[in-house]
Protein backbone atom coordinates (compact mmCIF):
# COMPACT_ATOMS: atom_id res chain seq x y z
CA UNK A 1 0.00 0.00 0.00
CA UNK A 2 1.23 3.42 -1.15
CA UNK A 3 1.29 6.50 1.66
CA UNK A 4 -0.95 9.34 0.43
CA UNK A 5 -0.28 12.76 1.27
CA UNK A 6 -3.28 14.93 0.67
CA UNK A 7 -1.01 18.26 1.63
CA UNK A 8 2.14 17.80 0.04
CA UNK A 9 2.80 21.49 0.36
CA UNK A 10 1.30 21.90 4.18
CA UNK A 11 -1.75 23.95 4.22
CA UNK A 12 -1.43 25.76 0.72
CA UNK A 13 -3.39 23.74 -1.19
CA UNK A 14 -6.73 22.81 1.29
CA UNK A 15 -6.42 27.09 2.27
CA UNK A 16 -6.19 27.94 -1.26
CA UNK A 17 -8.69 25.13 -2.91
CA UNK A 18 -11.27 26.43 -0.23
CA UNK A 19 -10.54 30.30 -1.08
CA UNK A 20 -11.55 28.96 -4.50
CA UNK A 21 -14.71 27.01 -3.54
CA UNK A 22 -15.85 29.90 -1.38
CA UNK A 23 -15.24 32.56 -4.55
CA UNK A 24 -16.98 30.66 -7.29
CA UNK A 25 -19.64 30.03 -5.09
CA UNK A 26 -20.13 34.07 -4.02
CA UNK A 27 -20.25 34.88 -7.60
CA UNK A 28 -22.64 32.32 -8.48
CA UNK A 29 -24.88 33.63 -5.93
CA UNK A 30 -24.50 37.35 -7.17
CA UNK A 31 -25.36 35.94 -10.64
CA UNK A 32 -28.42 34.03 -9.40
CA UNK A 33 -29.42 37.13 -7.49
CA UNK A 34 -28.83 39.25 -9.93
CA UNK A 35 -30.64 36.65 -12.65
CA UNK A 36 -34.25 36.33 -10.94
CA UNK A 37 -34.37 40.34 -11.28
CA UNK A 38 -33.89 40.39 -14.85
CA UNK A 39 -36.32 38.76 -17.48
CA UNK A 40 -35.61 37.01 -21.16
CA UNK A 41 -32.18 37.15 -22.67
CA UNK A 42 -30.66 38.96 -19.64
CA UNK A 43 -31.88 36.57 -17.16
CA UNK A 44 -30.57 33.83 -19.33
CA UNK A 45 -26.95 35.42 -19.54
CA UNK A 46 -26.72 35.52 -15.83
CA UNK A 47 -27.68 32.30 -15.15
CA UNK A 48 -24.95 31.03 -17.57
CA UNK A 49 -22.21 33.39 -15.89
CA UNK A 50 -23.90 31.55 -12.31
CA UNK A 51 -23.24 28.37 -13.56
CA UNK A 52 -20.17 28.97 -15.01
CA UNK A 53 -19.00 30.61 -11.71
CA UNK A 54 -20.01 27.48 -9.90
CA UNK A 55 -18.98 25.09 -11.95
CA UNK A 56 -15.56 26.98 -12.46
CA UNK A 57 -15.13 27.41 -8.84
CA UNK A 58 -15.90 23.61 -7.72
CA UNK A 59 -13.34 22.15 -10.35
CA UNK A 60 -10.74 24.72 -9.72
CA UNK A 61 -11.31 23.39 -5.94
CA UNK A 62 -10.58 19.99 -6.87
CA UNK A 63 -7.93 20.34 -9.10
CA UNK A 64 -6.22 22.98 -6.56
CA UNK A 65 -6.20 20.27 -3.91
CA UNK A 66 -4.94 17.47 -6.09
CA UNK A 67 -1.98 19.37 -6.46
CA UNK A 68 -1.04 18.68 -3.17
CA UNK A 69 -2.10 14.86 -3.63
CA UNK A 70 0.97 12.46 -3.59
CA UNK A 71 1.39 8.70 -3.67
CA UNK A 72 4.87 7.00 -2.12
CA UNK A 73 6.77 5.07 -4.33
CA UNK A 74 4.82 6.15 -7.77
CA UNK A 75 5.03 9.55 -9.80
CA UNK A 76 1.40 10.86 -10.53
CA UNK A 77 -0.17 11.81 -14.28
CA UNK A 78 -3.37 13.09 -15.53
CA UNK A 79 -5.45 12.08 -18.87
CA UNK A 80 -5.59 15.25 -20.09
CA UNK A 81 -9.39 14.59 -22.05
CA UNK A 82 -11.08 12.76 -19.09
CA UNK A 83 -9.54 15.89 -16.98
CA UNK A 84 -11.21 18.61 -19.47
CA UNK A 85 -14.28 16.17 -19.64
CA UNK A 86 -14.36 16.35 -15.61
CA UNK A 87 -14.80 20.23 -16.25
CA UNK A 88 -17.26 19.81 -18.97
CA UNK A 89 -19.49 18.14 -16.77
CA UNK A 90 -19.26 20.50 -14.12
CA UNK A 91 -20.36 23.26 -16.15
CA UNK A 92 -23.67 20.88 -17.69
CA UNK A 93 -24.57 19.53 -14.48
CA UNK A 94 -24.50 23.02 -12.51
CA UNK A 95 -25.73 24.74 -15.51
CA UNK A 96 -28.84 22.19 -15.67
CA UNK A 97 -29.91 22.75 -11.84
CA UNK A 98 -29.52 26.95 -11.80
CA UNK A 99 -31.90 26.56 -14.83
CA UNK A 100 -34.41 24.78 -13.33
CA UNK A 101 -34.08 26.51 -10.12
CA UNK A 102 -34.50 29.99 -11.98
CA UNK A 103 -37.50 29.36 -15.03
CA UNK A 104 -39.72 26.56 -12.93
CA UNK A 105 -42.69 27.90 -11.61
CA UNK A 106 -42.87 25.30 -8.95
CA UNK A 107 -39.46 26.15 -6.31
CA UNK A 108 -39.87 23.42 -4.36
CA UNK A 109 -39.54 20.76 -6.98
CA UNK A 110 -36.81 22.38 -9.12
CA UNK A 111 -34.92 22.65 -5.61
CA UNK A 112 -35.10 19.13 -5.27
CA UNK A 113 -34.58 17.64 -8.57
CA UNK A 114 -31.71 20.72 -9.53
CA UNK A 115 -30.21 19.87 -5.98
CA UNK A 116 -29.94 16.27 -6.80
CA UNK A 117 -28.65 16.73 -10.25
CA UNK A 118 -26.52 19.15 -9.52
CA UNK A 119 -25.33 17.34 -6.10
CA UNK A 120 -25.28 13.86 -8.18
CA UNK A 121 -22.77 15.92 -10.81
CA UNK A 122 -20.40 17.87 -8.73
CA UNK A 123 -19.80 13.93 -7.83
CA UNK A 124 -19.29 13.08 -10.99
CA UNK A 125 -16.59 15.25 -11.82
CA UNK A 126 -14.58 14.45 -8.89
CA UNK A 127 -14.50 10.95 -9.26
CA UNK A 128 -14.21 11.33 -13.34
CA UNK A 129 -10.85 13.52 -12.15
CA UNK A 130 -9.92 10.74 -10.18
CA UNK A 131 -10.88 8.62 -12.70
CA UNK A 132 -8.04 10.66 -14.94
CA UNK A 133 -5.22 9.92 -12.27
CA UNK A 134 -2.32 7.48 -13.71
CA UNK A 135 -0.09 6.07 -11.37
CA UNK A 136 1.92 2.27 -10.96
CA UNK A 137 -0.75 0.67 -9.25
CA UNK A 138 -4.61 0.23 -8.27
CA UNK A 139 -6.90 2.80 -7.48
CA UNK A 140 -9.88 1.72 -4.56
CA UNK A 141 -12.41 3.02 -3.27
CA UNK A 142 -13.67 3.00 0.15
CA UNK A 143 -17.60 2.48 -0.59
CA UNK A 144 -18.84 4.11 2.64
CA UNK A 145 -17.21 7.45 2.49
CA UNK A 146 -17.86 7.42 -1.23
CA UNK A 147 -21.62 7.39 -0.57
CA UNK A 148 -20.82 9.93 2.62
CA UNK A 149 -18.86 12.26 -0.05
CA UNK A 150 -21.90 12.08 -2.58
CA UNK A 151 -24.70 12.40 0.51
CA UNK A 152 -22.47 15.93 0.84
CA UNK A 153 -21.77 17.27 -2.38
CA UNK A 154 -25.94 16.52 -3.09
CA UNK A 155 -26.58 18.54 0.27
CA UNK A 156 -24.14 21.37 -0.59
CA UNK A 157 -25.91 21.97 -4.18
CA UNK A 158 -29.70 21.88 -2.38
CA UNK A 159 -28.17 24.87 -0.11
CA UNK A 160 -26.39 26.45 -3.31
CA UNK A 161 -29.39 26.88 -5.14
CA UNK A 162 -31.45 27.23 -2.14
CA UNK A 163 -29.37 30.51 -1.38
CA UNK A 164 -29.38 31.35 -4.60
CA UNK A 165 -33.52 31.85 -3.95
CA UNK A 166 -33.61 33.19 -1.11
CA UNK A 167 -30.35 35.25 -0.31
CA UNK A 168 -30.44 38.47 -0.59
CA UNK A 169 -27.97 41.22 0.83
CA UNK A 170 -24.40 40.88 0.38
CA UNK A 171 -23.42 39.74 3.99
CA UNK A 172 -25.88 37.12 3.65
CA UNK A 173 -24.61 36.04 0.07
CA UNK A 174 -20.59 35.79 1.81
CA UNK A 175 -21.86 34.12 4.83
CA UNK A 176 -23.50 31.45 2.54
CA UNK A 177 -20.38 31.21 0.18
CA UNK A 178 -18.38 30.70 3.00
CA UNK A 179 -20.34 27.99 4.14
CA UNK A 180 -20.78 26.18 0.77
CA UNK A 181 -17.14 26.36 0.15
CA UNK A 182 -16.57 24.46 3.16
CA UNK A 183 -19.08 22.06 2.05
CA UNK A 184 -17.90 21.25 -0.83
CA UNK A 185 -14.06 20.93 0.17
CA UNK A 186 -15.57 18.50 3.05
CA UNK A 187 -16.69 17.13 0.52
CA UNK A 188 -13.57 17.10 -1.78
CA UNK A 189 -11.70 15.97 1.47
CA UNK A 190 -14.31 12.96 2.40
CA UNK A 191 -13.90 11.72 -1.11
CA UNK A 192 -10.09 11.91 -1.06
CA UNK A 193 -10.10 9.84 2.03
CA UNK A 194 -11.96 7.39 0.59
CA UNK A 195 -9.32 6.62 -1.70
CA UNK A 196 -6.52 4.16 -1.29
CA UNK A 197 -3.77 2.52 -3.72
CA UNK A 198 -1.99 -0.38 -4.06
CA UNK A 199 1.42 0.34 -5.71
CA UNK A 200 3.32 -1.85 -8.42
CA UNK A 201 6.65 -0.59 -8.76
CA UNK A 202 7.51 -0.01 -12.40
CA UNK A 203 10.15 2.38 -14.01
CA UNK A 204 7.64 2.55 -16.88
CA UNK A 205 7.03 5.89 -18.22
CA UNK A 206 3.54 6.93 -16.70
CA UNK A 207 1.19 8.42 -20.03
CA UNK A 208 -0.61 11.24 -19.56
CA UNK A 209 0.52 15.32 -18.10
CA UNK A 210 1.85 16.19 -14.82
CA UNK A 211 -0.03 18.47 -12.49
CA UNK A 212 2.21 21.60 -13.16
CA UNK A 213 1.80 20.97 -16.49
CA UNK A 214 -1.40 20.99 -17.13
CA UNK A 215 -3.67 21.38 -14.16
CA UNK A 216 -2.13 24.35 -12.99
CA UNK A 217 -1.93 26.33 -15.95
CA UNK A 218 -5.78 25.48 -16.54
CA UNK A 219 -6.67 25.94 -12.57
CA UNK A 220 -4.61 29.60 -12.80
CA UNK A 221 -7.12 30.63 -15.90
CA UNK A 222 -10.06 29.39 -14.26
CA UNK A 223 -9.22 31.68 -11.38
CA UNK A 224 -8.30 34.73 -13.22
CA UNK A 225 -11.99 33.99 -15.20
CA UNK A 226 -13.77 34.10 -11.72
CA UNK A 227 -11.68 37.44 -10.67
CA UNK A 228 -12.60 38.45 -14.28
CA UNK A 229 -15.98 37.77 -13.40
CA UNK A 230 -16.36 39.20 -9.83
CA UNK A 231 -14.99 42.21 -11.08
CA UNK A 232 -17.75 42.92 -13.92
CA UNK A 233 -20.80 41.55 -11.44
CA UNK A 234 -19.61 44.49 -8.81
CA UNK A 235 -19.02 47.05 -11.21
CA UNK A 236 -22.68 45.98 -13.01
CA UNK A 237 -26.09 48.26 -12.04
CA UNK A 238 -28.43 45.89 -9.89
CA UNK A 239 -31.99 45.82 -11.16
CA UNK A 240 -33.19 48.38 -8.51
CA UNK A 241 -30.26 50.69 -9.32
CA UNK A 242 -31.06 50.63 -13.18
CA UNK A 243 -34.99 51.20 -11.93
CA UNK A 244 -33.66 54.21 -10.02
CA UNK A 245 -31.97 55.66 -12.72
CA UNK A 246 -34.71 55.06 -14.78
CA UNK A 247 -36.75 56.82 -12.62
CA UNK A 248 -34.51 59.66 -11.83
CA UNK A 249 -34.33 60.62 -15.54
CA UNK A 250 -38.06 60.36 -16.53
CA UNK A 251 -38.98 63.76 -14.38
CA UNK A 252 -35.62 65.44 -16.19
CA UNK A 253 -37.50 64.22 -19.88
CA UNK A 254 -40.78 65.76 -18.00
CA UNK A 255 -39.42 69.17 -17.69
CA UNK A 256 -37.47 69.24 -21.00
CA UNK A 257 -41.23 68.41 -22.70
Amino acid sequence: MGHLDHATFGWLTPVLSYVMACIGAALGLRCTVRALGATGRSRRNWLVTAASAIGSGIWTMHFVAMLGFSVSGTDIRYDVPLTILSLLVAMLVVCAGVFAVGYSRDRTRALFLGGLTTGLGVASMHYLGMAAVRLHGRVGYDPALVALSVVIAVVAATAALWAGLNIKSPVAVTVASLIMGAAVTSMHYTAMFAVSVRVTPSGQALPGATAMQFIFPLAVGLGSYLFLTSAFVALSPTTGEREASASAQRPVESAAH
